[in-house]
């Protein structure tokens, strides 16, 4: 039985009080897509009570990207994501992306994320450089190496397209929780491929080659400016 999510809910964090929906006034980031093979994407989401989507036969889209959250009601602060597209079995319009890791830089945005949403966060270093045309992402967990992403320079792209919203879904301590993540995009710039995965030595970085994911993107989108809302989450089911 689905719960209905609190209405301008107020969270405390840290002593702090965040209230609902949480805003993102100002953010840029980079990502990229790709294809993964369907199978070790069916185990990763199975754990979760999901099933992934193919709009392509035997692949399911995933995306890795990182976003620096600049003015935000939960602070400033770099986040890195790796998503994979998902829908709820037998439930009509409930396709959204499954939050696989989340890490970020900061202390308060990592308890809040977990706390509120059942976000994947955890604490990590994370390096971002720009030299010429390209840009390096680069996650350290326990300073050992997990990902890094290499990007390169798109060309402008139409992003008049009005804010959108999809379902981001988690589970955290055996609950699966639906989000509704809107966000509206602009300053954009996008290139076929673009990106290059570069993945350490961390046991994060064996669950990602686990997930199958190829060295080069299908494409890349560098958004200079981004808005964002999130709201509460609804719980939607509990798996020990």
């Amino acid at each position: 039985m689905h719960e209905k999510p609190l209405t301008n809910s107020v969270h405390v964090v840290q002593g702090e009080r965040v209230h609902m929906p949480v805003e993102v006034r100002a953010a840029t980031g980079i990502t990229a897509q790709f294809l993964v093979p369907a199978g070790p994407a069916r185990d990763t989401l199975a754990a979760a009570g999901l099933e992934p989507v193919t709009p392509i036969p035997g692949r399911v889209p995933a995306t890795l990207g990182f976003i620096h959250y600049l003015d935000c009601d939960l602070g400033e602060y770099h986040e890195f994501l790796v998503a994979l597209m998902c829908r709820q079995p037998g439930v009509r319009g409930s396709t959204g992306v499954f939050i696989h890791w989340l890490p970020v830089d900061q202390t308060f945005t990592c308890e809040a994320g977990q706390n509120i949403w059942g976000f994947p966060k955890e604490i990590s270093t994370i390096d971002v450089s720009t030299r010429g045309k390209r840009t390096r992402c680069e996650v350290r967990l326990e300073d050992r190496p997990v990902v890094a992403l290499e990007f390169g320079r798109g060309v402008p792209a139409p992003s008049a397209m009005g804010a959108m919203t999809l379902d981001a879904y988690t589970h955290r301590d055996g609950v699966l929780r639906r989000t509704p993540w809107t966000m509206r995009a602009g300053g954009t710039r996008m290139r076929p491929g673009g990106a290059r995965v570069e993945l350490g030595d961390h046991p994060i970085s064996d669950d990602l080659r686990r997930l199958g994911l190829p060295r080069k993107a299908l494409f890349t989108n560098h958004i200079g400016e981004l808005t964002m809302r999130f709201a509460d989450a609804t719980p939607i089911s509990s798996r020990s």
